[in-house]
């Protein structure tokens, strides 16, 4: 399990910076951000949250929810990477670049 979800499941809020382009313009790749713990249920359409889908984490937004499924997470440009309960962490504030 990587350090981010340890914590997250812990209750710290952490910062993480995520590599990749699939949020601009709302997020730049590494771009840091304030995750703070959240469990899929408190989730909403549009949040930016931090989830595994398929083995991979990724910072990507919540496209819709369903109560069998879970959160449908996707990136700011259309594509959609799937279903997931997996959610750990919820941005809750976005940080300026260094």
């Amino acid at each position: 399990m990587n350090w981010k979800i340890q914590k997250l499941l812990d209750g710290e809020t952490i910062i993480s910076k995520e590599p990749g382009n699939s949020m601009l313009p709302i997020l730049k790749s590494k771009q840091p951000v304030v995750l703070a713990p959240v469990i899929w249920e408190e989730c909403k359409k549009g949040d930016i949250v931090y989830c595994k889908v398929r083995g991979n984490c990724f910072t990507h937004l919540v496209k819709g929810k369903n109560a069998k499924k879970g959160l449908l997470i996707g990136n700011n440009h259309g594509h959609l990477n799937g279903w997931t309960k997996n959610v750990y962490g919820r941005v809750i504030e976005i940080l300026p670049m260094k």
